[in-house]
């Protein structure tokens, strides 16, 4: 498990480092680089747009990760997601602007952003099943909540990045050159898919349906649930993981991406601060998410999760509160209170999820949820608050924004069935007979 959790949490660290970095690279120079002729907000707002597009593909990639994931092995769209997201992230650290290339430069900027989705919506389901599905039963929650820790790694990683080259080199040379060094680093991603490939094993769980399928068929090839069986099976399940992923995903988004944009435009702060801030208060969920992951074993996911939902809507008003202060100790307590409350819905999200679907949908059904919250909440977020903003003047509408999405996934975690520490080897035909044989002894008696 510590070959297992270490290899994991690098891979997922790097894949999100490459994917967030340009969320930080929207807000502080994709506007002016790619969209010179939107002054100001509108430039900002157009750069949000292509950070928006990443997401839209990554259904996509879930989809067809999902589908090759229950079908031959969690292992090969995790390792194949790696290969693209590193090329892809390579390829906008070369493209060059608009003033090079004309409407080539923000063509081929949302091209490689489309492709990154694709390789980031193809791996959040491998490295958490690679997790949940290798773990003891007690400490699923654990094991699972550290696939969310490298997301949160790569984030402090790619900010770092940024904050180093802003304190080494002055706006000119950062806007010439020095965002293309985090991008340029992508590569490293696809060495670590190579040693994915040949150093870590196929999941339990897998293997055991593997051995179901062997001992009740010659057939060397997996029984396989079609797509649209799946859908219409399990189509309230998807729903519900979509709907329980859309504060957490959302909120995500506009704390460590719209903030950089907010905080510098409209509460006043400079990008070197903001990056600091940042920085500082998601670090503190390399302590929390774990925790709340490993609380999540003794007192149940919904729990917890619906916990921090309600607090999540609660403080979003006395967090802008907070931040329009524009003291950046206030601010920096502000976001740290917000993360806190997302790493009680973050922490137990990777057991929760894996937990509601049997084995032989599980990486179809986990990944499409996820990703479809990822399209309508965490895309457009940053957008959506800036646009609130422009349109408003006042912070106060994306405070309800935060509560609207609060909402949503209220409903959406309270209608899941707690299976806490269920079986994770049960298939679709199993969860069928297990029915069958309680209705029928409902019946009898």
């Amino acid at each position: 498990m510590t070959k297992l959790a270490s290899a994991s949490v690098l891979a997922t660290a790097l894949e999100w480092f490459d994917f967030l970095i340009y969320s930080t690279a929207s807000a502080l120079v994709f506007g002016h680089l790619f969209f010179p002729s939107l002054e100001g907000a509108l430039g900002t707002i157009a750069s949000f747009g292509t950070l928006a597009v990443g997401f839209i593909a990554r259904p996509l990639g879930g989809i067809v990760a999902g589908i090759l994931g229950d079908r031959f092995g969690r292992k090969g769209p995790l390792v194949a997601s790696m290969v693209i997201m590193g090329v892809s992230t390579t390829a906008i650290g070369l493209l060059p602007g608009y003033d090079t290339i004309g409407i080539w430069a923000p063509i081929l900027l949302i091209t490689a952003r489309l492709v990154q989705g694709l390789g980031v919506g193809a791996q959040w389901g491998g490295a958490a099943l690679l997790l949940t599905e290798h773990s003891p039963v007690a400490r699923r929650g654990f094991y699972g909540s550290l696939v969310q820790l490298g997301a949160v790694a790569g984030i402090i990683i790619g900010n770092a990045f940024f904050l180093g080259i802003l304190l080494f080199v002055d706006e000119t040379a950062f806007a010439a050159w020095g965002w293309r060094v985090p991008f340029l680093s992508g590569i490293l991603l696809v060495a670590v898919g190579v040693f994915v490939q040949l150093r870590i094993e196929e999941t339990p769980v897998f293997k055991s349906m593997q051995a179901k399928a062997a001992a009740k068929s010659t057939a060397s090839n997996m029984p396989k649930v079609p797509i649209l069986q799946a859908i219409r099976i399990y189509w309230k399940e998807i729903l519900q993981a979509a709907g329980a992923f859309f504060v957490v995903n959302g909120t995500f988004y506009i704390l460590i991406s719209g903030m950089l944009s907010y905080g510098t435009a409209n509460v006043g702060l400079s990008q070197t601060t903001m990056i600091l801030v940042v920085c500082i208060a998601v670090a503190t969920q390399i302590v929390t998410i774990p925790f709340f992951g490993a609380r999540s074993d003794r007192r149940g996911r919904r729990r917890i999760f619906l916990t921090g939902t309600v607090l999540m809507g609660v403080w979003a008003f006395p967090f802008f509160w907070l931040v329009d202060t524009g003291n950046p100790v206030l601010v920096t307590l502000a976001l740290i209170v917000a993360l806190t409350f997302h790493s009680m819905m973050y922490g137990p999200q990777a057991a929760l999820f894996a937990e509601m679907s049997p084995a032989d949908v599980r990486y179809f059904g986990a990944s499409l949820g996820y990703q479809i919250a990822s399209v309508l909440a965490g895309g457009l977020a940053p957008m959506i608050m800036l646009s609130l903003i422009e349109a408003t003047g006042t912070s106060a509408s994306v405070a309800g924004y935060i509560i609207a999405m609060a909402v949503i996934t209220f409903i959406s975690v309270f209608t899941i069935k707690e299976r806490f520490q269920a079986d994770l080897h049960e298939t679709s035909a199993d969860v069928e007979q297990r029915t069958e044989r309680e209705q029928a002894s409902h019946a009898s008696s």
